[in-house]
């Protein structure tokens, strides 16, 4: 048997997971875990196939543009000085760099105006000049205490301002399972996608043909199952991941 982390947190690298599974003790390589930012980096590098001369904006964390730097993509914005102030944003004196051809949104707690100005300036011409791009569109994301807007809330300015939404990389998308099946083979007769989210990970293992298994540990509650469409319901549920130990 084999285990494949996929994630759609997009603020760390595959090689961060790698040292945080290490920590708790968790056997895992580099090339069993995928996260939105790898899928992300990977998918303007083999699908885009910008030029070398190209760019990407950036609205994200560091995990996002190692993983960029990893598939040789020049990128601005993200954790440069001049983008995380907070004064504010002019119009006037800001200059496009003609060769960012791609926006990246993914999440950022340093998110302020200038970050989306800037992407906006860059988008607003059409998606043929610059491709608008979100690691994922989660509304929200777990932390302790309780939840907090996510990338996908932070994306949804710019679709508002715009008037279209980004291609969605992470979860439940087909872009993040067609990086996992460019990588490894499985049969999905024989594989099962564990998760906490409704609508990304058991969304994602049906779009992939693999059963379902909900953990009860996340963001989804009783009342939510309730009045989910069966499009998203899963096929098993558990209170945690630690009673599979009782059903194996």
């Amino acid at each position: 048997k084999s285990v494949i982390f996929v994630t759609n947190n997009a603020t760390k690298s595959r090689k961060d997971y790698k040292g945080k599974f290490d920590k708790l003790g968790v056997q895992a390589e580099v090339e069993e875990i995928f996260g939105s930012a790898y899928a992300a980096a990977v998918y303007i590098s083999t699908v885009l196939r910008l030029p070398k001369s190209a760019k990407v904006y950036v609205i994200g964390m560091a995990g996002l543009e190692y993983e960029l730097a990893q598939e040789g993509i020049s990128y601005l914005g993200g954790s440069a000085p001049k983008d995380n102030t907070l004064e504010p944003f002019r119009l006037e004196t800001f200059q496009k760099d003609p060769a960012v051809k791609a926006v990246l949104c993914g999440l950022d707690t340093s998110i302020n105006y200038t970050k989306l100005c800037k992407a906006y300036q860059y988008l607003q011409n059409g998606e043929e000049e610059c491709t608008f791009l979100a690691t994922n569109v989660d509304s929200t994301y777990p932390q302790n205490g309780g939840l907090l807007p996510g990338s996908g809330s932070l994306s949804a300015v710019l679709s508002n301002a715009l008037g279209r939404p980004p291609l969605s990389i992470g979860k439940p998308g087909r872009t993040m399972l067609d990086c996992i099946k460019a990588k490894h083979e499985f049969d999905p007769a024989r594989t099962i996608m564990i998760g906490d989210r409704l609508d990304t990970d058991i969304v994602f293992g049906k779009n992939g043909g693999v059963s379902t298994l909900l953990v009860m540990t996340g963001v989804t509650t009783e009342a939510i199952l309730q009045t989910a469409p069966p499009s998203s319901l899963p096929d098993y549920i558990l209170n945690s991941l630690g009673d599979l130990r009782d059903v194996v």
